[in-house]
Formats: structure tokens, sequence, C-alpha cells
């Protein structure tokens, strides 16, 4: 499988990198994984007062890169996660073993849409949303359900990625390093007249990516191989963004699902 597209708008949220320039900094620097956690949670406040209470930490680090990336018009969302929300589910989870009642609002808020329910409410979004949860390759699922609904007519898609460290008692289970960062994503297809060499926010033109899936045959890239696909992948295409007057940053290669290798190439 080969999908193409293009990067009409991006925004990333970690510890100590919100701004443009700081990201690109970042990916242009020795490849070095942001802070586990989140010190200064996004103060959210583009979302009504009584929406934004209900709205938890990784939520809020969801929802402020997808306000900062929405589109004008609106458009199909992708949010995608691997644990999603596991500190919302995993209590409950622990209040069921303690034979305690379950809330019925912390458990429609523990769903794996909650996050991205919570957005469209209060975005009045009515089009399509898409949530998705593919192990260590849930980036490139986000991407395929992307290009399905591209296929399908959509002239973007706003593709958002968040994740979160698993709760201390959970820890043990972590088979990659845990961050807790979010980023968004405006893709269209590269033939679409309506956005071919539309600008980004900041003048600049749209990143080009290119993402194929095929049996395992490479070496994975030692810089980030141990690394979270969407840190990796993020890290990748903005090496493509700071690198607009050099050569393209060469193809990632990841092997996030036993016997596929998924190869990422990003170039401005």
């Amino acid at each position: 499988m080969r999908f193409e597209f293009i990067i009409l708008e991006w925004s990333a949220y970690a510890d100590g990198l919100t701004r443009r320039e700081d990201w690109l900094r970042w990916a242009q620097g020795f490849p070095e994984l942001p802070q586990p956690a989140v010190q200064t949670v996004p103060a959210l406040t583009e979302m009504p007062a009584m929406m934004r209470r209900r709205v938890d930490r990784l939520g809020r680090l969801a929802c402020q890169v997808a306000y900062w990336c929405q589109p004008a018009d609106g458009a199909p969302m992708v949010f995608a996660s691997r644990y999603g929300d596991a500190t919302r589910s995993l209590a409950l989870l622990g209040d069921l073993v303690r034979g305690e009642p379950l809330s019925p609002a912390g458990f429609g808020l523990s769903v794996h849409n909650a996050i991205s329910a919570l957005y469209s409410i209060a975005q009045g979004h009515t089009d399509n949303t898409v949530v998705v949860a593919g192990g260590r390759a849930s980036v490139a699922a986000a991407l395929t359900e992307a290009a399905a609904l591209l296929a399908d007519g959509a002239p973007e898609v706003l593709v958002v990625y968040y994740e979160a460290p698993l709760p201390a008692g959970y820890a043990e289970f972590e088979d990659e390093p845990a961050c807790e960062y979010a980023w968004a994503w405006r893709v269209a297809l590269p033939e679409h007249s309506g956005h071919s060499g539309h600008p980004a926010q900041d003048g600049s033109a749209p990143l080009k990516l290119e993402l194929s899936v095929d049996e395992s045959g490479g070496i994975a890239n030692p810089e980030t191989a141990d690394w979270p696909a969407g840190l990796a992948v993020l890290r990748h295409v903005l090496q493509a963004a700071a690198a607009r007057d050099t050569a393209a940053p060469a193809a990632l290669l990841r092997h996030d699902r036993a016997g596929a290798q998924w190869t990422w190439s990003a170039h401005a």
C-alpha cells in the first residue's frame, strides 16, 4: 500500500515545546525525546468553560492542537491514540474491584472517542469523525483512515494524534519510552486543485508526505528506532520542514507491526 498527502497545516504540544520554532529546532537537533510529562497544561481558552471542565489533561493537549489547526470550514476528523485516556479507564476498573459504584459521567468520559466527542460538541462539528487505536502502529492507522476519507471525496482531513504514559501501576507494560504529547495535521491529496500550493498560516508552502507499507526488509532508523512512532514521524516531517533549501531527510523506516515495514518520506 502507498499513500501520498500534503500537510497544509500543523501544530504540536509537549513539555517545553509549544511554538513552531521550538519544534523545528528540536527536530534539527540531537534526537532527544521531550520530558515524559507536560509541566504546563494548555489553558484551552478556545473551549467554553462548562465544556472545558470535563476535559482532562490529555484531552486538553489533544483539543489544543486541534484548535490551532482546525480548518475554517470544517472537515472530517481522525483522532488517534494508542492508549487514549488510560488513567480514567483504569481508575474505573479499580472502582469495580473495590465494589464501588461507577460514575456515569466518569464512564462516559473514559471511552476512546470521548476527547473527540467533547471537541466536536464544543465546535458544533457534525462531519465524519473516526477514532482509532492500532498499537505501536496507531499513527500509521490514523493516516490510513485519513487516506480513506480523502479517497471518499473529503477535500481535507484533520488528524489529531495524542499519547500519555500509562498510570504508575501499569507502567511495567510499556514497551517503548513513555511521553505526553499531541500533534495535529491538516492533510489533503496533492492533486486536489483547491489545495495545491496552498500556504500554511506562517506563509510557507505545504509539506508533502508519502507513506507506504510492505514486508519488513530494511533496518529501522537507529536514532529513533525505540521512540514512539508518533514522535518519530513528527520529527521526520519537521526535519523536512526545516530543510526547505537543502536535501530532504532520508526515508524513515519503522517496524511497528510484526511482518510489516512502514516507510515515511517527507519533503517541502
